[in-house]
């Protein structure tokens, strides 16, 4: 089911969908979200552990001066980042004006401090399985979060919550869910999908031949 889902981003929207539509059923790629304006749910894992607000860390390690683990109430703590933004999904479905608060991604980066060998950012979901990589200047972008809030409410579980990575200008399945590592690296790792056969570079409107930029 994977590989028919690399092969849609190779040949075109229309069996693209057709593979949305077969993996639906199963409960773990594709479902509409009830009441979430559009959102489905995407998880490459049979099931993934809440975690509690209360408890969840997010630890930012690797090529870094002073390694941290950051709880919710310290990233309550940095200036909050608000961008109302689309959310594209490779697949073809958008979500269009989004409001998303949280911590942006360069003011994390210069609290732990980073390492002059750093040239890359890679992230790990809690899932156990999922991960995702940006350039260090990609991830210096004043429009990549670490999302706490969407739409005025905390992020939810299904959404990718308590913490949730925000790529604006890429789609979806850079913004990594259930975020609970970053990890600042001397090269580019390629994440999950990537691996797969997807772009490591998913810049909206140019990695697959088929959509416009959202405005």
């Amino acid at each position: 089911m994977l590989g028919l889902g690399v092969a849609g981003v190779a040949v075109g929207a229309s069996l693209q969908d057709k593979v949305s539509r077969a993996l639906a059923p199963a409960g773990s790629i594709g479902d509409v979200l009830p009441a979430a304006g559009g959102f489905r749910y995407y998880s490459v894992t049979g099931s993934v552990k809440r975690h509690s607000v209360a408890t969840h860390r997010v630890t930012v390690s690797g090529l870094v001066d002073k390694p941290r683990s950051f709880g919710m109430a310290d990233l309550a703590g940095f200036p909050q980042t608000v961008l109302d933004k689309d959310f594209q999904c490779v697949t073809g479905w958008r979500v269009p004006d989004v409001r998303w608060v949280g911590v942006a991604l360069p003011d994390l980066l210069d609290a732990v401090g980073v390492s002059p060998q750093a040239q890359a950012v890679r992230f790990t979901s809690f899932d156990g399985v999922y991960t995702e990589s940006l350039t260090l200047s990609q991830a210096r972008r004043r429009d990549v979060l670490v999302a706490t809030q969407m739409d005025g409410k905390p992020v939810t579980h299904d959404h990718g919550g308590p913490t949730r990575l925000y790529v604006a200008p890429m789609y979806g399945y850079k913004s990594l869910k259930w975020l609970g590592g970053i990890e600042l690296t001397d090269r580019v790792k390629p994440g999950y999908w990537e691996n797969l056969g997807y772009d490591v570079d998913a810049w909206v409107g140019r990695s697959n031949g088929r959509d416009d930029a959202p405005t």
